[in-house]
């Protein structure tokens, strides 16, 4: 039996998306949202956000006050779903003979291919934030844990004044900037959690309000000088600042003519747009770990 017999378009398109979105760190809930999702079917669609403004409010004084309602006026935001990314690999049929299980081969190379697809996402997500953004404050020099609490204090207070919610806080930050964190007593490590809930992927910790995670696809920052010195973006903010669409809109198998061989490809279509900048803060951060 061939190995595509048993396969199923439908079944592995969903296989694919659940692997990713148990894999991702930009790209989860908690970090974007999926609110404009929509209907996904091909390369260049497009989602229409409107945001409604805030009304506005006026004293009344009773008895003298003359009442006229405000016209409601709304934003009009895109979400553009502007990114196409494939993937395709084969097995051939003298490999499909000699593996143990062919279903399982294919199994693992869809996992793989999962993997790469979620990265890039990932990092494109990571780039359109720090893009949209309401503010970017740095460069700073982060050699010790205090420095680094004193930034997350910082990014905290801007977005204190920018009224955004406290609950569902994150900060991403990079494998240097974790290494001053860890160990500090202001540091919660996901560990010490327990049950009180589900620690989101890439999580490592809390701090100051905030979900501490953990990535390595943070955008570069500003080039630090001196040895040792590492520069990555930290980002922090509120699932509300950027929504994300995503589809796995074909996966198909198919003989390759050149090749006695089963194939698979997939085609993964997604967009990402900063709808809320406010609630957003990026650290442009010269980190080095003595």
């Amino acid at each position: 039996m061939a190995a595509v017999d048993t396969f199923i378009p439908e079944v592995w398109a969903a296989s694919l998306i659940t692997t990713l979105e148990k894999a991702y760190v930009f790209g989860q809930p908690g970090v974007v949202n999926r609110d404009y999702e929509g209907e996904i079917s091909q390369f260049g669609d497009t989602v229409h956000i409107n945001t409604l403004t805030d009304p506005s409010v006026a004293t009344y004084t009773k008895n003298s006050t003359s009442i006229t309602p405000a016209t409601l006026t709304t934003s009009d935001d895109t979400l553009v779903i502007d990114q196409s990314k494939y993937f395709a690999w084969l097995i051939d049929d003298i490999d499909s003979r000699q593996v143990r299980s062919a279903s399982d081969l294919m199994s693992s190379a869809t996992a793989r291919s999962a993997s790469v697809l979620r990265d890039t996402a990932d990092q494109f997500i990571a780039t359109t934030m720090v893009a949209g953004a309401g503010e970017i404050l740095g460069p700073a020099f982060v050699d010790t844990a205090d420095k680094a609490f004193l930034l997350l204090r910082n990014m905290r207070r801007v977005l204190n004044e920018n009224n955004v919610p406290s609950d569902g806080r994150f900060v991403i930050i990079s494998p240097d900037f974790e290494a001053l964190v860890l160990g500090d007593n202001r540091f919660i490590d996901a560990s010490a959690y327990g049950s009180n809930g589900p620690i989101m992927n890439g999580e490592i910790g809390r701090a100051l309000g905030f979900r501490v995670m953990l990535s390595n696809n943070l955008p570069e920052g500003t080039p630090g000088s001196g040895t040792g010195i590492n520069s990555h973006y930290v980002i922090a903010g509120h699932a509300i600042a950027t929504t994300y669409a995503e589809q796995i809109s074909k996966v198909e198998r198919y003989r390759p003519e050149a090749h006695f061989a089963d194939a698979v490809k997939g085609l993964h279509l997604y967009g990402a747009e900063v709808v809320r900048p406010e609630a957003l803060v990026i650290q442009d951060t010269d980190v080095k770990v003595v």
